[in-house]
């Protein structure tokens, strides 16, 4: 007769054993069916997409179907052309101003506000729901009543302007080439200031109490403090919404086209990447109607080159940043 009380803990310690195993060799399962759905997501919408692009970008046609294999000649007509070349310059030219002002006003200001909101105890949250309101709101509707508001006839600004004794500085913003770009720009940075506030606040409240009170303690002075200990901690929030501003500039479309056209009005003054892409794969030139796919996943394609080259050479300057620290 097998004595029970000394079989039982091997078969108790076997299936043990067996359950760790098997944990073990489901647990790459386990991994693959949380990411799985966003691979599907990731494949389908950008993946797809991106090589239906670059295959586009290497055919001609007769702007309907796309079946005549070309090579590199829509490269050579958007970088050898003159018309198209010089709209190509233009393109990110405006882009690039976009971006500018964006940095400076949206995310400067961001800073700005989100340190002053650590310092305010009455009306925190009032003064946080009213930075980030104008982020909640439809970019078209935002479009469409900033163009109220700065019509030099009757809009809100320069009927404040007049009242006030400073006429000559109304002038018509929308439809100054030499105004236009620059005031989208401020629009566009009015509406989403909230988002860089909001991650910059969050980065300053997530900063230990001790070292700051070690500041107080060794006599700093609150520009020292904010200067040698805030500002280092959050510099890689700081960056990586660097990194997400230039990426959506670069593929912004919606502000322009609400305020503007996708003609990129006055005179070309507001053409960026985005409506040059449109108007030239899609939405057709003016007055013609010409619309040329395969030249405009060509644009397309240039457009990826310098977001991937742009986010390539971030991660190196970060990670040298932190080889060196």
């Amino acid at each position: 007769m097998v004595n029970s009380e000394s079989v039982t803990p091997k078969v108790k310690l076997s299936i043990e054993t067996i359950m760790k195993r098997a944990s073990k060799a489901l647990r790459p399962l386990t991994w693959i069916s949380f990411l799985l759905p966003a691979l599907i997501v990731y494949f389908v919408f950008m993946a797809l997409p991106l090589v239906g692009s670059l295959k586009l970008s290497l055919y001609s046609g007769n702007g309907i179907i796309e079946n005549t294999f070309v090579g590199l000649g829509n490269f050579r007509t958007l970088f050898g052309e003159p018309l198209w070349f010089g709209k190509l310059i233009n393109a990110i030219r405006n882009t690039l101003i976009l971006l500018m002002v964006h940095i400076v006003f949206q995310n400067g200001l961001g800073l700005f506000f989100a340190v002053l909101l650590t310092r305010i105890k009455k009306g925190f949250s009032f003064l946080r729901t009213a930075i980030f309101l104008p982020a909640t709101l439809s970019v078209l509707i935002v479009g469409f009543l900033w163009r109220l508001i700065l019509n030099p006839q009757w809009g809100a600004v320069p009927s404040l302007l007049n009242s006030i004794g400073l006429e000559s500085w109304v002038k018509p913003w929308l439809g100054d080439p030499k105004f236009a770009m620059v005031t989208i720009s401020l629009v566009s940075s009015w509406q989403w200031i909230g988002m860089p506030t909001m991650l910059f606040l969050a980065a300053l409240l997530g900063i230990p109490e001790e070292l700051l009170d070690a500041a107080k303690v060794d006599g700093a002075s609150s520009w020292k403090t904010f200067w040698l200990i805030k500002l280092p901690l959050i510099a890689p929030v700081i960056g990586i919404y660097t990194i997400m501003t230039f990426m959506s500039n670069f593929t912004a479309f919606d502000i322009i086209y609400s305020m503007e056209s996708s003609r990129g009005d006055p005179l070309g003054a507001t053409d960026i990447m985005g409506t040059f892409f449109y108007r030239t794969g899609i939405g057709g030139e003016p007055f013609t109607g010409l619309v040329i796919p395969g030249l405009g996943a060509a644009i397309a394609v240039v457009i990826f080159v310098i977001l991937l080259f742009g986010v390539i050479a971030w991660l190196y300057l970060t990670r040298k940043q932190e080889y060196e620290q």
